[in-house]
């Protein structure tokens, strides 16, 4: 009897551990299947399904124009497909998500599509690469995708589809850019400037009209905030083998609705003077008290007779002249020597003194180059660029090829011009001494002078020497009223 009692308990207690083991199991699967139950009906949400065709065709038009150039445009479109992924990845989730209920909580959920917009402007930073208009409007239009941000009108940010068209504002002007730039050049730059716009509108503006006029589509409110991560179970952890680091720091986000503290330093100047009166205090306190003897006309020494010896006056600075003009200006101590490109289109080359190897290399035919204040120096242009100037120049030579528009010498004071191959126009303004050598390329040149002397143009001869032909430009005039008008002629001078 009693064996059959045991056997009995034993038969029971090993069908209620079989029970307990079973139902644990089927607890921990539980929130794995309704977790991607929940996810793939998020994605079957009509609006879902349309933002992936919309993203297909539109974003796809894009892709297709901008594998036809490569290159950093090729790049900056790979990003941008990026960004409407996970922008379409963060509407999924945000249907399975509790709606935050400020911006501080959303932080985490929004760190993705922080990250790929940040890789974007990331492309635009440092050294203005190839096609920077591409690339830059491709930057400044992903901000239109901050719209699944929107958390309601006190969130900072205006409705969807007016934030949508005011981003595509910002990033209009680098798009009309590229249009203006290719219009008669590269159809294939055009056609890609055209399907980027159509993308945001009416693209984006229209589906986000239709489909989110108020926002992302959140979660019940029972759900898991947006705060908690979604948990994975751990990979079993082999003996012997560390554990991965912890995953690096958000970096500062893109919606960010936190105004910046105030700043504890103290006021200084004017603003120290007025919060001090403005607080209340007695700020007459530290005063000094007015005495008779102290006014002025209690005074001797201000009796209004006028001295007869009066004191030297201050001596005014003196300005130590580097060199006089003809017209007796001064020169005054000069800036620090430069010679760089500035924003990608102008050569400035500035008070250079005692440089006679200077040359630029790099240029093309887009650039300017921008000579002044030097001295006693020699520049070479290995190149073609759009036009010369040279300003406020003693002694300096200068050797060039090519130029598109004209070579302008201005304020200048004995310098040497070579040309070696084309230009249009070389023009001379208030210049003190000017030699100037052309090619046989360069001799249907015009030369225009104004205000200048002893001009002096060298011209190869007829010869196979290599000799020079000098000739003297004229400075002198003579005005003579004949038929009703005034004929000018220079002056000639004969010698006996």
């Amino acid at each position: 009897m009693e064996k059959a009692l045991v056997e009995r308990l034993e038969a029971a207690v090993a069908r209620v551990e079989a029970a307990v083991a079973s139902g644990a199991s089927l607890s921990a699967a539980a929130p794995r299947d309704l977790g991607d139950a929940s996810e793939a009906a998020a994605a079957s949400d009509p609006a879902i399904v349309a933002c992936e065709e919309f993203i297909a065709v539109a974003v796809g038009r894009v892709t297709a124009a901008a594998e036809k150039i490569g290159g950093k445009v090729l790049d900056a479109t790979k990003v941008l497909a990026e960004a409407f992924a996970v922008a379409k990845d963060r509407l999924v989730q945000a249907k399975q998500l509790q709606k935050p209920a400020s911006m501080a909580d959303a932080q985490d959920f929004f760190k993705p599509l922080n990250d790929v917009i940040g890789k974007a402007i990331a492309l635009t930073e440092g050294r203005r690469p190839d096609y920077f208009n591409h690339v830059k409007s491709v930057a400044d239009s992903l901000t239109a995708l901050a719209w699944v941000g929107f958390l309601g009108k006190d969130c900072g940010m205006s409705f969807p589809t007016a934030h949508v068209e005011e981003s595509w504002q910002m990033a209009e002007f680098y798009n009309n850019k590229v249009l203006v730039e290719y219009r008669n050049k590269d159809p294939d730059h055009v056609e890609w400037a055209k399907a980027l716009k159509e993308l945001y509108m009416p693209g984006l503006r229209d589906y986000v009209k239709e489909h989110y006029p108020l926002g992302p589509s959140w979660g019940p409110v029972g759900g898991a905030p947006v705060s908690q991560p979604k948990v994975t179970a751990p990979a079993p952890k082999a003996p012997g083998v560390k554990a991965p680091p912890p995953p690096a720091l958000p970096s500062a986000p893109l919606f960010s609705t936190e105004k910046s503290p105030k700043s504890s330093q103290p006021k200084v100047g004017m603003s120290a003077v007025f919060q001090e009166i403005s607080s209340g205090k007695t700020v007459t306190s530290g005063l000094r008290k007015v005495t008779d003897d102290m006014k002025t006309k209690n005074r001797s020494d201000r009796s209004g007779v006028v001295s007869s010896t009066t004191a030297a006056p201050a001596a005014a600075p003196v300005a130590t002249p580097e060199k006089t003009s003809r017209a007796g200006s001064f020169s005054f101590k000069s800036g620090p020597p430069k010679l760089e490109l500035q924003m990608g289109r102008k050569w400035v080359v500035e008070n250079q003194v005692g440089k006679k190897n200077l040359a630029i290399d790099d240029c093309d035919a887009r650039q300017s180059v921008y000579v002044y204040g030097c001295k006693d120096s020699v520049l070479q242009v290995n190149g073609k660029v759009n036009n010369i100037t040279v300003d406020k120049c003693t002694k300096v030579g200068i050797v060039f090829k090519d130029v598109v528009a004209a070579f302008e010498v201005v304020n200048c004071n004995g310098v040497e011009v070579q040309c070696q191959g084309t230009a249009p126009t070389i023009s001379i303004d208030n210049t003190s001494g000017c030699q100037l050598y052309l090619s046989n390329d360069s001799l249907g040149t015009s030369i225009t002078s104004a205000k200048s002397s002893e001009i002096n143009v060298m011209v190869p001869s007829g010869a196979t020497d290599g000799d020079w032909v000098e000739h003297a430009l004229p400075q002198q005039y003579i005005h003579s009223f004949k038929d009703g008008q005034f004929i000018t002629s220079p002056v000639s001078h004969s010698g006996a």
